[in-house]
C-alpha cells in the first residue's frame, strides 16, 4: 500500500494529458500530499474495470476517467451523483475503504464555473446557444440550467440528435433545439458554447454570425497554443466580443474533481495561466 495518496487520470492516448501538472499545481497551491500520474489502459489487452480494479488494490484513492473510459466509469462506479446520471458518463472516480466506488462527472461545473468567474459572465437569465450534441454538451446541460439562464437553444448537424437531448432536459426551462440552418439567431445569443470538435479540424460550425452579439461570450471546448478557428471567425464579425477557449474548463472539471477526494477547493486561474504559458512555450 503507498504511504502517500495516489491519484491518476486514465485513458487512451493518455500521454499528452495536462492532468499530471494540472493536479501537482493544485497540491503545491492547498499543501495537499499526493501524487498523481498519467496511465494508459489498452482495453485490448486489459478490460478496464480489471485495470481499475488493479489499481484500487494497489491504494489509489481516486481517478480521473477520460476518453474512451467515461460510459466504462458509468457502469463500473457503484454509486453515481445527480450530475452523474445526468449526463450518463463519468469522468471522476473516488474509492472509499468500505469498497464502494463514487462516480461523478465534473465537465459541466468546469465549464460553468470558467464561464463565470474567469469569463465574468453569470449564465442567470442569459441567452445560451450550445453547438454539437454529443457526450461533451450532455455532460454540461445540467450545471449550467441549474443556473437558471433565459433560454438555452441546442443546434447540431442533426437536428434530431439535438431535439432528443433538449427533450430531456425541457424541464420548467426554454431548451430548444434545431439544425445549423434554423437557429433563431434574431435577437442574437448572449453566450454561445461551442462543444464540437470541429476547431480540431481547423472548422467552423456552419451557423449565421447573426447569432453573436457585439458583448456575446464566445466558448470553444477546445484549446491550443493558439486561439481555436472558432474564437477568430468570432472575433472576424464581432471584434468586442469575449472569446474563451476551453484551457479554464479543463482545469475547472480537475479542480471539482480535487475538491471530491481532497475536501479543499483550489483557485483556477494561476493555474489556467501556468498551463497556457507551458503550451505556448
Amino acid at each position: 500500500m503507498p504511504s502517500i495518496d495516489c491519484y491518476a487520470v486514465v485513458g487512451n492516448p493518455i500521454a499528452h494529458s495536462k492532468s499530471p501538472q494540472i493536479h501537482r499545481l493544485f497540491a503545491e497551491q492547498t499543501d495537499q500530499a499526493l501524487v498523481y500520474e498519467a496511465i494508459r489502459i489498452d482495453s485490448e489487452q486489459t478490460p478496464f474495470e480489471y485495470a481499475v480494479r488493479q489499481l484500487m488494490t494497489k491504494g489509489y484513492k481516486g481517478l480521473n476517467v477520460t476518453v474512451p473510459f467515461k460510459l466504462d466509469a458509468y457502469q463500473f462506479a457503484t454509486e453515481l451523483t445527480a450530475r452523474a446520471k445526468t449526463a450518463q458518463a463519468v469522468n471522476t472516480l473516488k474509492f472509499s475503504e468500505d469498497g464502494s466506488i463514487l462516480g461523478d462527472n465534473t465537465d459541466g461545473i468546469g465549464l460553468v464555473s470558467d464561464i463565470e468567474i474567469n469569463g465574468n459572465s453569470p449564465f442567470k437569465d442569459k441567452r445560451v446557444l450550445i453547438l454539437g450534441a454529443g457526450g461533451a454538451v450532455q455532460g454540461v446541460l445540467q450545471p449550467l440550467l441549474e443556473k437558471v439562464p433565459a433560454s438555452v437553444h441546442i443546434a447540431n448537424r442533426t437536428a434530431e440528435k439535438a431535439q432528443e437531448l433538449a427533450g430531456r432536459f425541457n424541464d420548467g426551462l426554454v431548451v430548444t433545439a434545431s439544425g445549423w440552418e434554423d437557429i433563431p439567431c434574431e435577437q442574437g445569443f448572449d453566450i454561445v458554447i461551442n462543444g464540437t470538435s470541429a476547431s480540431l479540424e481547423k472548422k467552423v460550425p456552419p451557423i449565421s454570425p447573426a447569432c453573436l452579439k457585439s458583448d456575446s461570450l464566445v466558448y470553444d471546448m477546445m484549446y491550443g497554443a493558439e486561439p481555436t478557428v472558432f474564437m477568430d471567425w468570432a472575433k472576424q464579425h464581432q471584434p468586442s466580443c469575449q472569446v474563451m477557449d476551453g484551457l479554464g474548463m479543463l482545469v475547472g472539471q480537475a479542480a471539482e474533481a480535487f475538491f471530491l477526494w481532497r475536501g479543499v477547493r483550489p483557485e483556477t486561474a494561476s493555474v489556467i495561466q501556468q498551463i497556457r504559458d507551458g503550451i505556448s512555450a
